[in-house]
């Protein structure tokens, strides 16, 4: 089982790259969801990474996916343009999952 990043920059895929982590980079969003819908489908993919502004770009094919498919696990990542604080990002998950404010 493997990691795959889909990122929209290059920075972060030469850092994942240096972590042993394949990826692609792509900015548009008919990309975005290609490549993430096929990362869906190859058994090997564990977990895909992908940067908070593609999450962003196509937020409701990614929460369709995360509800609906028990793997490979999707996780958002910020990189070195992110805006998003872990800890917000982190109570908001569980406020949407279980209702319960941090």
């Amino acid at each position: 089982m493997k990691f795959y990043l889909i990122s929209d920059n290059n920075d972060t895929l030469m850092g994942m790259r240096l972590a042993g982590i394949n990826g692609v980079v792509v900015h548009e969003k008919p990309e975005v969801i290609e490549v993430l819908d096929k990362a869906m489908n190859d058994s090997e993919v564990a977990v895909i990474l992908m940067t908070e502004k593609l999450i962003n770009l196509c937020r409701e094919r990614v929460y369709e996916l995360k509800l609906n498919c028990p793997k490979p696990l999707i996780v958002e990542i910020s990189d070195r343009h992110g805006t998003s604080e872990v800890s917000k990002t982190i109570s908001s998950y569980v406020n949407e999952a279980i209702g319960l404010k941090i």
